[in-house]
């Protein structure tokens, strides 16, 4: 679905909270010329981790078209005469095509506007970034990417999970649980991922954790290594459970949980207590 949000009157709309660079960070800013697209990371959620980078182009922005996961006061860093485009993506409700989204971006430039498209977390990191890229750079329309931080790093740390620790794992996995067709991706080696990855990062996985649970355990990963489920992460709506693997198969522990979310499996889930973080970080936190 493509939402317009054209610009309100000022005493409907709520006042803009710009950030002002110093003049040594304003300098070393990149340009942003009229009829340019900038693919920009908007973080996992807590608007405090938007770059200085995304910042200094959703100031200058004249047109922002942004997702579902987008945090709405990141959107306040934009002026007050910048028109905002809702081009999410949520499963099971109507969204536009991917083509449309960057047809949409292409329009947009070509009319001398400075377009920012908006998305959570990284935008190279599973969220389409590459392909909306592939489709400018056919277009023949200049642009670049800033990017953001992506969810299955800085929303696991909110809760007190590091992706490495030395003692722990040497390695890290980022995968997404489906395709493009929105199932389980079939090109995805569970055998190898279980043997090759200590540490494993699931995107997009809460509708599918059961059958990946059950994938894990058919490679050969423990019913008792530490799971942990993050949502929301980074907002004051985060929720942490820590779980097994073996009970997640059976999806139980989770039943309060909605997402977005994020999927963990390995030992650095049991740091979490010991660091602390989690109860800070978030207001409930469940251990099975």
């Amino acid at each position: 679905m493509v939402r317009r949000m054209s610009p309100m009157p000022s005493h409907e709309t709520p006042s803009p909270t710009p950030l002002v660079l110093p003049p040594a960070l304003a300098r070393a800013m990149p340009p942003f010329p009229p009829g340019a697209v900038w693919l920009v990371g908007a973080g996992p959620g807590d608007p405090g981790l938007v770059t200085l980078q995304a910042a200094h182009a959703l100031a200058q922005a004249d047109a922002i078209y942004f997702d579902a996961l987008v945090n709405e006061e990141v959107l306040r860093l934009a002026r007050g005469d910048c028109e905002r485009v809702f081009v999410g993506k949520r499963a099971g409700c109507p969204s536009p095509k991917q083509s449309e989204i960057t047809a949409l971006l292409v329009t947009a430039a070509r009319a001398g506007k400075r377009v920012v498209r908006l998305k959570g977390g990284d935008p190279y990191v599973f969220g389409r970034g590459a392909e909306e890229a592939q489709g400018l750079v056919a277009s023949g329309t200049p642009f670049r990417v800033s990017p953001g931080v992506t969810a299955g790093i800085g929303g696991l740390a909110a809760a007190g999970i590091p992706v490495t620790h030395r003692d722990v794992n040497q390695s890290v996995t980022l995968l997404t649980a489906h395709d493009a067709s929105g199932g389980l991706s079939q090109r995805l080696d569970w055998a190898a991922l279980s043997a090759g990855s200590p540490v494993l990062v699931v995107y997009m996985g809460f509708r599918l954790m059961d059958v990946i649970a059950d994938r894990l355990l058919d490679a050969g990963r423990p019913a008792d290594e530490p799971v942990a489920v993050v949502a929301n992460a980074t907002t004051p709506r985060q929720q942490v459970v820590r779980t097994t693997l073996g009970r997640l198969a059976a999806r139980l522990d989770v039943d309060n949980v909605a997402p977005p979310a994020i999927i963990v499996v390995g030992g650095v889930v049991a740091l979490a207590p010991v660091l602390g973080l989690a109860a800070a970080a978030a207001p409930e936190v469940v251990e099975a």
